[in-house]
């Protein structure tokens, strides 16, 4: 199977069924932005997205936060333009990788990201651009694919997603091989105690996992 050379490549190849996709492939994932706008801070002035995709999570920051600066990054201009569609409100939106974010963003209350960060092989360059953007006493907040503290427990959290996908009415066999394809070549799961390890190093501390389903968790900062 032929897989695009880029993960915004792929999903912008898959803009316009992304939302019904990411339903039928993650599990809970419309509780999982639930959980993840609850254990953000009450009130922001500027907000950092980091892989806003269709839009789904800049909704609801927008909801939450009706007055404040919000910036959100992807790759994918395909899925950038889809969320400006959506966002009934002004914000500076930025195509880029993350690895290579511009030097003049200046800094955020809350910086944040969903089923994104996972594309990023080494983390610790990461972790530390993301200290540099978090202002003193902000909060770091993302939701993403944890790979398993041992390798059992890794496989039966991939075998766990890989019924969800097979159950019928979620994804067709074309689908979920892939998502398997697109995984093999394009994603990089990071156990959540090596997370913690890079996050302690970069400056972030009060390091918590506030949400876990299978390969899929939250993982809450302070800088």
């Amino acid at each position: 199977m032929s897989v695009p050379s880029t993960a915004a490549d792929y999903f912008g190849d898959r803009v316009e069924s992304y939302d019904s996709l990411i339903r039928r492939a993650v599990p809970r994932y419309d509780e999982m932005i639930e959980r993840l706008i609850d254990y953000l801070p009450p009130a922001a002035d500027r907000v950092l997205e980091l892989g806003c995709g269709t839009g789904n999570l800049s909704l609801a920051l927008a909801e939450r936060y009706p007055s404040a600066e919000l910036t959100l990054v992807d790759a994918s201009p395909e899925m950038l333009n889809v969320t400006r569609k959506r966002l009934s409100r002004e914000a500076t939106f930025i195509e880029s990788l993350f690895e290579q974010l511009p030097g003049t963003l200046g800094r955020f209350d809350v910086v944040v990201s969903s089923i994104s960060l996972h594309h990023v092989r080494d983390k610790a360059p990461l972790y530390e651009r993301i200290a540099q953007l978090t202002d003193d006493g902000g909060t770091f907040r993302f939701a993403d694919q944890l790979r398993g503290g041992t390798d059992e427990n890794h496989s039966i959290n991939w075998e766990r997603w890989l019924e969800f996908c097979r159950t019928p009415g979620h994804c067709s066999d074309v689908e979920t091989s892939s998502l398997v394809a697109h995984a093999a070549a394009h994603d990089h799961y990071t156990p959540l105690e090596e997370h913690f390890a890079l996050l302690h190093a970069a400056g972030f501390s009060k390091l918590d996992c506030v949400w876990r389903n299978w390969i899929w968790g939250i993982v809450t900062a302070e800088r």
